[in-house]
């Protein structure tokens, strides 16, 4: 990496985007900060941070964004979406929607900024998808789904960026009520809902909003990138939050 190595970061408009730039900033990388709207950025003005406008979903806003940023050092695909439905009521249009960016987005961007870092023999990405791959939980199933295919996708593609010597790691959120994940999902939650479901849908809102136990802050995953990203031993799957750390200890056939 550069004396002051750079990192493109996806989705920094809140949570733990925004606190993953924040991080990066304050331990004096140069920081490419995308999001949807830059206006609304709440980043600190300094030298090292700039905003570009970036939808995941379009190849065009992709190529802007890449052109504009120039040589990075590292790419974290944190941009997504999140869905809490029962898979009856999820039309067609919401579950391309789920995948188109969360695992298409993070597939188009790796693919923009692969070259530089195959040519320069270093470099990193990484994903972040989420503990729910860890352990089956009810009316996630495309939201796992997509995140799953991330998972894969991106263990398979550090074995043919490691003769190059590329690394890509993944980290895996647990729980973070702070963030604008559960907004997102009850907006599309509001175009997937089925009677059939209705009364069991509402006893899962009501123990995920009446939780007890440890959970994640956005602040554990953007420590987590840190170290995904700066430390060449890290593991291929690095879970951020308590929640996650002990759902990673119990394994995929933990009773749900």
């Amino acid at each position: 990496m550069s004396s002051t190595p750079t990192v493109l970061i996806t989705g920094c408009s809140s949570g733990f985007g925004l606190d993953t730039a924040r991080l990066f900033l304050d331990r004096g990388w140069r920081v490419i900060a995308t999001l949807r709207n830059p206006q609304v950025s709440v980043l600190p003005a300094t030298d090292l941070l700039r905003v570009l406008p970036l939808d995941v979903t379009d190849a065009h806003s992709i190529q802007r964004c890449v052109a504009e940023a120039g040589p990075i050092d590292a790419l974290v695909n944190n941009a997504g979406i999140g869905l809490l439905a029962p898979l009856e009521g999820v039309s067609m249009a919401t579950a391309r929607e789920v995948f188109d960016t969360n695992v298409m987005g993070t597939i188009a961007m790796t693919q923009a900024v692969l070259p530089q870092l195959r040519e320069r023999g270093a470099g990193v990405v990484v994903n972040v998808t989420s503990s729910v791959t860890l352990k089956p939980l009810p009316l996630l199933s495309v939201y796992t789904g997509s995140k799953a295919a991330v998972n894969a996708f991106t263990e398979s593609l550090a074995l043919e960026l490691a003769p190059f010597g590329v690394r890509a790691r993944l980290v895996l959120p647990g729980r973070a009520p702070s963030t604008s994940f559960g907004a997102n999902a009850r907006r599309l939650v509001e175009r997937s809902g089925h009677p059939a479901y209705a009364d069991y849908t509402q006893h899962v809102f009501g123990v995920m909003r009446d939780g007890h136990g440890p959970v994640t802050q956005a602040l554990d995953v953007a420590e987590a990138v840190w170290r995904a990203v700066t430390d060449p031993t890290a593991p291929m799957r690095i879970p951020a939050g308590e929640d996650a750390v002990a759902l990673s200890q119990e394994g995929p056939n933990a009773s749900a």
